[in-house]
């Protein structure tokens, strides 16, 4: 291989590695007062789960105290949160979500 073709492929496989950007997870944490009911609500609809996944993820935030709903990049782990204290609030939920980067 000549030294041109060396120094193209270095410069194909540098340019082809793309900077993603940096992620954050969604949780949900327990309290004793929003139901069980709207928790699983919120993940169906706010963050797309099936029923299954949705009740398995409300009963680790119920068991363990919070359980990660989600991983995406931070305008829209905002967004999620956001929503998530929004919808809460307008049923009377003391609901808690909250955002750490992974």
């Amino acid at each position: 291989m000549t030294e041109v073709d060396s120094k193209t492929k270095t410069d194909i496989s540098s340019k082809s590695k793309i900077n993603h950007p940096p992620m954050y997870k969604v949780l949900l944490h327990n309290d004793d007062y929003t139901t069980m009911e709207f928790v699983v609500e919120i993940l169906l609809n706010v963050f797309g789960k099936s029923l299954e996944k949705a009740t398995q993820i409300m009963l680790n935030v119920h068991n363990k105290g919070k359980d990660i709903c989600g991983v995406y990049p931070r305008d829209i782990a905002e967004t999620k949160v956001e929503t998530v204290h929004h919808l809460a609030s307008s049923k009377g939920f003391p609901l808690k979500s909250t955002m750490e980067k992974e």
